[in-house]
């Protein structure tokens, strides 16, 4: 079986034991659970969407007999990546953007690592690394849906992150056993958490030196006793889609997650016990690889904000405002501008070992710290375009009233040809992009998801002192002593 509809994804998380919890809640089984309900529509739409554009979403591969979704292909190169892009942009377009953790993230992610079985396998670690292989080609063939977890809690602010309590509550190995190794702490932050087949455990931030216990990278089926998967509010809504265009099926959810002594099968063990590895995988890579993903998600929810707005000015008139068409271009030059990076990334794409191809990292390292700015600035943006009609929106139920249509077409139509219920589902679908709950983790995760954006920036930095030699002044100063001798 390879890439799934959503049927079958939904078949696959049915009453299979995994421990999740909802508020005091243990469900049961997420399939069945009514606050879920929208949001497994949703992501089985996903699965879906991909087979309704086969033609860039799914591709054969030399290694399967079936074909597969676009994000499992290791780049080999720039036509790989192209077609990649093609596909990353139209499974983006199911949701806007608004979904940030959709399956083609991870797999993408493992997709990248399978590709560089030499930094995996550095230290003697060729066992590990060919068990990531072996996991790949298994995520693949299934088409299934991971999460990750790579952040550890920190329980302590002014402690430094692996000592004392925060070293205590970090995931770490505690014990073997005959068939694998014993697991316990606590990660957060995985979205995705009770909807995904597979969690996987994987570097996120540089570890110390001595903190072999913490070095560890391995995958399980959310399943696995002892893991327990402690959801956050749900912000899903089983509401009409015109009323709650993403409430309705678009809360990824998001959750702690807990290992009380989890023993994970050796096969599935990809890194045991070495930071030099762990701290090497996200350094050689990662970001071209990754990035391209996110940012392309970034562009098309740009791209759909700026089309919005747009529409909100002109169903109230503003279209011709000097400062609403500030506003608006404003919003465009930060679309272009990643469109832009992207394309710079892709143009640039070279070999980064192991004769696999990723995209340039430059102008995802100025993009990844820039983007948590511009996505809180295009929701106040919104909210002001919109303003008070954000809060005058009858729903799908009110504008079907009989006795209260006519009441709405009089009174709440948009300027020129705007009818009321189009203006209505138009400043809905913005309320729900901006200013509700979904809308509003939506924001904090775009703030935060690809870290913070002080920390970025200065890798930002620390990485361009790298790239190549800065010695414009002292030539510019040359030149301007030689000018003057002649």
């Amino acid at each position: 079986m390879a890439a799934r509809t959503g049927t079958e994804y939904i078949s696959g998380l049915r009453a299979d034991g995994r421990e999740v919890w909802l508020g005091a809640e243990r469900v049961r089984d997420v399939t069945a659970h009514p606050a879920f309900a929208g949001s497994l529509r949703g992501m089985a739409g996903f699965f879906d969407w991909q087979h309704r554009h086969a033609e860039d979403c799914i591709t054969a591969d030399p290694g399967l007999d079936q074909p597969v979704g676009i994000a499992h292909v290791i780049p080999r190169g720039p036509e790989d990546l192209a077609r990649r892009h093609r596909g990353l942009e139209t499974l983006a377009r199911y949701s806007a953007g608004m979904l940030g953790r959709t399956p083609d993230y991870v797999s993408l992610t493992f997709a990248g690592f399978a590709g560089q079985p030499s930094v995996w396998s550095a230290s003697g670690n060729a066992r590990g690394a060919g068990n990531l292989a072996a996991f790949q080609r298994h995520v693949a063939e299934k088409d299934l849906a991971l999460t990750h977890t790579i952040i550890h809690p920190v329980v302590d602010g002014g402690a430094a992150p692996y000592e004392g309590v925060n070293r205590e509550v970090a995931l770490r190995k505690v014990g073997e056993t005959a068939g694998g190794i014993v697991v316990r702490g606590a990660r957060i932050l995985a979205t995705l958490g009770p909807f995904a087949d597979e969690l996987a455990v994987y570097p996120g931030q540089p570890i110390p030196k001595d903190a072999a216990d913490v070095a560890l990278a391995f995958s399980i089926p959310l399943a696995t006793p002892g893991l327990r998967i402690i959801c956050r509010d749900h912000y899903g809504l089983d509401a009409d889609p015109f009323d709650k265009p993403f409430s309705s099926r678009f809360d990824e959810q998001d959750a702690f997650v807990v290992f009380d002594d989890v023993e994970v099968p050796r096969h599935r063990v990809f890194l045991d016990g070495d930071p030099a590895t762990y701290n090497a995988v996200m350094a050689r890579g990662w970001v071209g690889n990754v990035m391209q993903q996110t940012s392309i998600r970034a562009m098309v929810k740009l791209e759909f904000a700026y089309e919005l707005c747009c529409r909100m000015a002109d169903a109230t008139g503003q279209g011709r405002r000097p400062e609403v068409m500030q506003m608006l271009g404003e919003i465009w030059s930060y679309a272009e501008l990643t469109r832009a990076a992207v394309r710079a990334a892709e143009a640039d794409a070279h070999e980064f070992g192991d004769g696999v191809w990723f995209c340039d990292e430059a102008p995802f390292r100025a993009l990844r710290p820039t983007l948590p700015g511009w996505m809180p600035r295009v929701n106040e943006i919104i909210k002001r375009i919109g303003s008070h009609n954000l809060l005058a929106t009858p729903s799908r139920s009110g504008l079907d009233a009989p006795e209260l249509r006519p009441w709405l077409d009089r009174y709440l139509p948009g300027a020129g040809d705007t009818g009321a219920s189009e203006r209505s589902r138009l400043f809905r679908t913005a309320w729900d992009f901006a200013g509700s709950a979904l809308g509003a983790r939506a924001e904090l995760y775009e703030r935060y998801y690809l870290a913070s954006a002080a920390r970025t920036y200065t890798l930002a930095h620390v990485a361009a002192r790298k790239d190549r030699e800065w010695d414009q002044v002292p030539a510019f100063w040359e030149h301007l002593d030689a000018s003057g001798r002649t």
